[in-house]
């Protein structure tokens, strides 16, 4: 390695990307393509960025197995900055293993945490949880050390365990203050701000008040029968009530939950439920089935007793009845939360995540883009969506999980 390659990568490693291009912008050789690859993804040249690794790992030869590798790590690390999810763990899997069968026990931790950031995107915690186990922090280099905390953060924030969160974004901010990289602080500081904003809204009797994280995480943990209307289900304590692919069922659970104490008219329920202003003996028949249906799901946590107008919730206990609303109300809340970490997404990507049909996420982006909401990059293949980041409120509760709040 010449001087100037090894000045470049300290100056990479510091988070001067400029001060690496000033030392390889006018060479073509692997090394230099390399440190300029990750320059420019450091710029947010993503594209660029791509290329020119992929020209590094084509110019190294068979003898340098370990420099293929390292390439294959960045460009992983920049297909998940463009949100490309296909493909990743294959790719990472093999580096990983050369990396550390060339004892490069940090970039084979790299390639683990990156593993575990596509996971934690795609909303799969469990899976997340335990390859964020396997990987040691220990030893490691104060910048990985932060992403490590940023990772293991963002599963407890995820999994609503905000006290884990906070002594894991302390290790995570201790670590980037040593490592001395401006935009890896940012990213934790921002993370910290996520804590302090409203994450919910709380429905109770008429009233409404914003929820921090912490406070949504209290009122779950209380004996409150609480309708969640961010992950669609109804919960009592550790008792959780999935009613996600129920929607009928879960507009009529929050719509008497909204009204508790009081009850709800006929009409009313028909109009959220079966969204028509004009009900008829059809829809009155269909609102009997269906309240039957939710009357036999609810029945551990509560009853649904007939008025003289409609129907009431009545909890089983004394407990009180609490709606808890997302920050954002909508059918695209979620694919909102999602482009709202300010990053390009494609259709493919947002379709991965959320589990729904590529098609069905173009037409909600159509719909949100005639809104104003989002806006789109580029044509066809390369066509990409954002939207300005929504710094009002924390999002975590609107992103796609696997796991349940019980």
């Amino acid at each position: 390695m010449d001087s100037l390659i090894a000045a470049a990568a300290r100056a990479l490693a510091a988070g001067d990307a400029l001060g690496a291009l000033k030392r390889v912008a006018l060479r073509e050789d692997p090394p230099a393509l390399a440190l300029r690859g990750v320059a420019m993804a450091q710029l947010g040249e993503h594209t660029l960025a791509r290329e020119l690794l992929r020209r590094a790992g084509r110019g190294f030869g068979a003898h340098e197995e370990l420099a293929r590798a390292r390439c294959v790590l960045a460009e992983a690390e920049v297909a998940l900055a463009m949100r490309d999810l296909t493909g990743l763990p294959r790719n990472l899997v093999a580096a990983s293993a050369t990396l550390e069968a060339h004892a490069d026990h940090a970039n084979a931790q790299h390639a683990r945490l990156i593993g575990v950031r596509r996971l934690l995107l795609l909303g799969r915690l469990e899976e997340a949880a335990a390859a964020l186990a396997a990987c040691a922090s220990d030893g490691l280099p104060p910048a990985l050390q932060a992403a490590a905390g940023l990772a293991a953060a963002e599963l407890a924030l995820r999994s609503l365990r905000t006290g884990p969160a906070r002594v894991q974004l302390d290790r995570a901010q201790a670590a980037a203050e040593r490592a001395r990289v401006p935009a890896l602080l940012a990213e934790v500081i921002e993370a910290r701000a996520a804590l302090e904003r409203p994450a919910a809204r709380r429905l109770q009797a008429g009233v409404e008040a914003p929820l921090r994280l912490a406070e949504v995480e209290t009122l779950l943990a209380s004996k409150a029968l609480v309708v969640d209307a961010c992950r669609r289900g109804l919960q009592v304590g550790a008792t959780w009530l999935p009613l996600a692919r129920r929607p009928v069922l879960f507009a009529l659970a929050r719509a008497l939950a909204e009204a508790w104490p009081g009850d709800v008219d006929r009409n009313g329920l028909i109009a959220r439920a079966f969204r028509t202003r004009r009900p008829d003996e059809t829809h009155r028949a269909r609102l009997r089935v269906e309240i039957g249906r939710l009357r036999a799901l609810a029945a551990p946590l509560a009853r649904i007793e007939a008025s003289e107008r409609g129907f009431a919730l009545r909890p089983r206990g004394r407990q009180a009845v609490v709606v808890l609303a997302p920050p954002v109300d909508g059918d695209q809340a979620s694919l909102l939360a999602l482009l709202a970490d300010g990053a390009a997404w494609s259709t493919s990507a947002l379709a991965l995540a959320l589990g729904a049909s590529q098609r069905t996420i173009q037409r909600a982006l159509v719909e949100l883009e005639r809104l104003g909401r989002v806006r789109s990059i580029g044509r066809a293949r390369a066509q990409r969506w954002l939207a300005a980041p929504l710094t009002e409120f924390t999002t975590i509760l609107l992103l796609p999980t696997a796991l349940s709040l019980a």
